[in-house]
This record gives C-alpha cells, structure tokens and sequence, in this order.
C-alpha cells in the first residue's frame, strides 16, 4: 500500500467530522493528494445503502441486517475508492471505519465482536488504517451536542443510531475505550472536550510525525 489511511472516530456529537474537515485542509495546504469520504457510504451504492441505514423511518431494521448492511457499503466503498486511491500513493481520511462497526454492533448491539470483525475482515479485504483519532467524549455531552446540531440529512430529526437510548451510547463509548487500549501504536484518543482550534492541533501535530514515518 503506497498512500497513508487515517480515519476518525468517535461517540456520536464528537466532532469527528469537523475534525476530518480540518486536517483535509491542512493537508492540501501541504500539497498533497488527497481523498476524503465516509462511513456508511462514499459511493453511489454506498449511500444507497446508507439511506437505508440511518433512517429514522426503519426502526424495524434487525441487528443482523444493520451489520451486514454496515458491511456491504464498507465492501464497496473499499474497493471502488479507497484500495484504489492508496494505490495510486494518495492520503485518504475517512469518517468512520470498521472501529465503529466494533463499538457501533458489538459493544452497543452486544452481538458477537468475533463476528463482526470476521465478515468485516472480508468486506474489507483486511485493510487497516495506518492512524485512527479516537474523538473521546462522554455519552451525555455527545446527547447534548447532538440535540444542539440535529441532523439536517433527516429533516433536522437525529438519525435512526443517535435515536437510540443512552444505555446503548455508554456500550459504544465503552467499545472505543476498549479499542483504543487494545489498539495504543494505531489508535490516538483525543479530548473533544477542548476547543476546535486546540484539537486540530493536536491531531496536525501527530499526523505531521506519521508522515515522517
């Protein structure tokens, strides 16, 4: 793999997205090639499936599904973008990866972490990001943030995963703490609790360390 694969994490309300936005910045500042996409989707079938996935409409959605579907648009988004990208030497920054899928539906669905990781594995032909920044903030601020923004992909209503209750958003913050231990050379946890400004730093700072790696 000749480009360099970093992806953002996070409780839902912590910033990651902002975050991503900045260094993308940053890194063109720098001259280099970049690419920048999500999680679920990033290509045409990808939001198709995303669509179906985070709308607040289909509560009926089973576990299983959620986790196949997860997958799906994961496969696709890999393998039309991302691989190729990389290939070509790029920097492509992603807003979510399969560090989600664990937190999102293994610790929060509470299904098997084995399983999950295994049909991951496949979708994503085992590619592991070279950085993951882990946004680190607590449920109940996420909750506040979260209502503060709303969602306008969904008529300002929070999608069907922020909808949840915040026993499963405490399951999914315990999922990332536990990633982020299991993970200390991949995974840098920063605090969401600071300014904007003082995050962005942060993450500029070891991304530049990465880069000279």
């Amino acid at each position: 793999m000749k480009g360099l694969f970093v992806t953002f994490e996070g409780p839902d309300g912590a910033g990651k997205t902002s975050q991503l936005q900045l260094l993308a910045t940053f890194i063109k500042q720098q001259g280099y090639d970049l690419v920048t996409t999500r999680e679920p989707g990033g290509t045409k079938i990808s939001d198709k499936i995303r669509s179906l996935l985070l709308d607040p409409n289909h509560q009926e959605l089973k576990d299983q599904t959620e986790i196949l579907l997860y997958a799906a648009s994961r496969a696709q988004l890999v393998h039309e973008l991302i691989l190729p990208a990389l290939e070509q030497g790029k920097i492509v920054l992603c807003d979510r990866f399969i560090d989600a899928s664990v937190a999102y539906q293994a610790f929060g669905l509470q299904k098997s972490r084995e399983m999950v990781e295994l049909i991951n594995k496949f979708a994503s032909s085992d590619l592991t990001p070279n950085r993951t920044y882990l946004l680190n903030l607590s449920p109940e601020i996420g909750r506040i943030r979260l209502e503060q923004r709303r969602n306008k992909e969904f008529g300002n209503d929070l999608d069907r995963i922020e909808q949840k209750n915040i026993e499963y958003h405490q399951r999914v913050y315990n999922g990332f703490q536990q990633l982020a231990k299991e993970h200390l050379n991949r995974i840098r946890m920063v605090d969401a609790n600071q300014s904007m400004e003082a995050i962005s730093k942060v993450i500029q700072e070891d991304f530049l360390q990465l880069l000279s790696k």
